[in-house]
């Protein structure tokens, strides 16, 4: 009787450990839900209250960007109805908003644009930092946050003249900052707009995407160059052949400017997505 007792005990004790072990597992994993969730919405939040600092402009119905809802119906409408999806030969895209950045420079003079996405509903400010760890956990603010910041990389002119401007976001699993980057490929959302805007403080630029693919950390797709020439043509076209979707590719020459939008395809992986749209002629 005695042996069974002890082992009885023996038992019970054990379970006792376990349940306690499992128990604070429980409370961890609870506890860093609630945490990523605040992290989360204090960066979401904090981008919010920036978009007071950009005002949307109205134009007339020709000019007008369509929401996704809205496209279809414009589409099929009688001939003479278009949208920023589908400019007119001889007329230019118009900016979507227009963006205080003596407002933005004031609270980070590191700003120097503003992306906007028509079919991702994407507009944040890009800034850029002296390396492009800077912004990786950093938002435009100055907090420590995963979220962190859209990025110009650091190699890059702030002024986008380069060849290829490449910008950074994170993948988030809310979907805010690049967490619907992949749309564009994964929901063909750029059925709905192949246009993205980067504004300036001195310019309004226009891209129209053309390409889009998954691709590694270290790709050619993130080839900088010193001067456009015959290596960057060849670029443009190669890169025009990895795509994933079936965007129009325009005609490049040595005046052709690209930005490469990316993200990371997954967390903890090499993988990234990219983006890339040329400027549009002004």
């Amino acid at each position: 009787m005695a042996k069974n007792r002890k082992k009885k005990g023996k038992g019970q004790f054990l379970w006792t450990v376990l349940f306690a072990a499992a128990l604070i597992v429980l409370c961890f994993s609870i506890f860093n839900l609630i945490r990523i969730f605040l992290d989360y919405k204090e960066g979401t939040d904090e981008y919010a209250e920036l978009r007071q600092y950009t005002s949307p402009i109205e134009t007339e119905k020709e000019t007008e960007p369509l929401k996704a809802s809205d496209q279809k119906e414009e589409q099929t409408s009688e001939e003479g109805i278009i949208s920023i999806s589908e400019p007119q030969k001889d007329s230019s895209p118009v900016p979507p908003l227009t963006v205080d950045f003596s407002a933005l420079q004031e609270i980070n003079p590191d700003v120097c644009g503003w992306l906007y996405i028509e079919a991702l509903e994407i507009s944040y400010p890009i800034v850029q930092g002296t390396d492009n760890d800077t912004y990786l956990h950093t938002t435009y603010e100055g907090n420590s946050n995963y979220a962190g910041s859209i990025f110009v990389d650091y190699q890059n002119s702030n002024a986008l003249d380069d060849c290829n401007t490449i910008v950074y976001g994170h993948n988030m699993k809310n979907l805010s900052m690049f967490g619907k980057l992949k749309q564009i490929k994964e929901q063909e959302k750029y059925k709905t707009s192949v246009y993205f805007w980067i504004l300036t403080p001195d310019e309004d630029y226009c891209y129209q995407i053309y390409t889009a693919f998954y691709t590694e950390a270290d790709g050619e797709v993130y080839t900088l160059f010193s001067q456009p020439g015959e290596e960057f043509l060849s670029y443009l076209e190669r890169m025009a052949e990895q795509s994933q979707i079936a965007a129009e590719v325009p005609e490049f020459d040595e005046k052709s400017r690209v930005v490469t939008l990316s993200t990371c395809a997954a967390r903890d992986s090499s993988g990234r997505f990219v983006v890339q749209g040329v400027r549009t002629a002004d």
